[in-house]
């Protein structure tokens, strides 16, 4: 049960340096206090300008984000071309990001204005659990990704085609996984609390007790180290068995005295070769986006610096920056996206549509796709 922040480590507060300091905290409403760590009480209030350069910036993910996750879910699901087992985890992907940034950036954007959390202790457990659930989403759905691209690319003919019934009942562990993660601070394990800036909440990382640690760990584990691991072995044997099929292929055009040989089944392997370097760029782009966010949890349980409320914004507009990534991916490298982007919304358009049999994005293709059930 939380009490209240404890000052007992802190020589200032019993007149070290006197109780007439300005803090960071001296803004929070009084009903937040008891959700507020005492380390916060040792920094100075933030530049106000850092709060309106974060909350411009929050403000402008989240248009972006809203706007290109949308686009990319309304397209996906409305071009036939494109509603494939598959691609259901790309729509899933982007509805996560989508959700992630319209139910974060607003209220992010209110309290920067503010300089402070005012929207109350429930909101604030809300935002911190949305926040982790599209975050658990995304990153499980990246790893859903990967996983099928293991059995299409590495297993080929050998492998069970994934269908529409097989991509909705690995969605639903994706958001059950979640949901059972991100609900577990709201009954006791671990708690979601403001942030050092005081404008966003999340898990609590600074509490000495094992129960809240223990949290930060198993959760990093489950959320961040498993899938990262997964994704990292199946890309691993993906880029394998590319690289030993383009040899073969090339060993075979010299027997042929040819220069290469454009068949479709080496058309297809070039596509899966630009494909998992797609893949790989946007996971990458996520782990880039949340590391920082993990860095900063692992260093406040395992108390290895100091932690300043300015750098709990850079773990925050890393994390929600990932949101926008996606969409961008989409545009740039996905044929068919682009093609029917160029018939919907031509201004948006920034190239004409190539010729491309195999679309090549986050890691989804249509290979094969006439063997596989609509």
């Amino acid at each position: 049960m939380y009490s209240g922040p404890n000052f007992n480590n802190y020589g200032w507060a019993s007149g070290a340096h006197g109780m007439s300091n300005m803090t960071v905290v001296d803004k929070v409403p009084p009903e937040m206090l008891f959700m507020v760590d005492a380390h916060w009480y040792q920094f100075p209030p933030m530049n106000p300008l850092w709060h309106s350069i974060l909350g411009f910036v929050i403000a402008m993910l989240g248009i972006v984000s809203v706007c290109g996750n949308g686009m990319v879910i309304y397209i996906f699901s409305t071009t036939k071309t494109l509603r494939t087992p598959s691609n259901l985890f790309v729509v899933n992907l982007a509805f996560s990001d989508f959700l992630m940034m319209f139910t974060m950036s607003p209220p992010m954007v209110i309290n920067c204005y503010y300089e402070t959390w005012v929207l109350g202790p429930l909101m604030c457990e809300l935002y911190g659990l949305f926040g982790s659930i599209f975050g658990c989403a995304s990153i499980w759905t990246m790893m859903m990704i990967a996983v099928d691209r293991y059995n299409v690319i590495v297993k080929g003919l050998s492998a069970k085609p994934m269908t529409n019934k097989k991509a909705m009942l690995m969605i639903f562990l994706v958001w059950l996984n979640a949901a059972i993660w991100t609900v577990l601070p709201m009954v006791g394990w671990n708690r979601y609390v403001p942030e050092g800036n005081m404008t966003a909440c999340g898990t609590d990382y600074l509490s000495k007790d094992w129960l809240s640690r223990s949290y930060i760990l198993v959760y990093s584990f489950f959320v961040y180290f498993f899938p990262l691991l997964v994704i990292i072995y199946s890309y691993f044997f993906i880029v394998q068995a590319v690289a030993a099929h383009e040899k073969q292929m090339r060993e075979q055009a010299k027997k042929m005295n040819v220069a290469s040989l454009r068949s479709a089944e080496a058309s297809n392997t070039s596509a899966e070769c630009k494909l998992a370097k797609v893949a790989l760029m946007t996971i990458a782009l996520w782990f880039f986006a949340w590391t920082p966010y993990l860095a900063i949890n692992y260093t406040g349980i395992f108390q290895g610096a100091s932690i300043s409320p300015l750098a709990t914004i850079w773990g925050s507009v890393f994390a929600k920056a990932n949101a926008v990534y996606n969409p961008i991916v989409y545009g740039i490298s996905h044929p068919k996206y682009r093609a029917a982007l160029m018939k919907r919304f031509p201004t948006l358009a920034c190239a004409p549509p190539q010729d491309d049999t195999a679309s090549a994005v986050s890691g989804v293709t249509n290979l094969s796709e006439e063997k596989v059930p609509a």
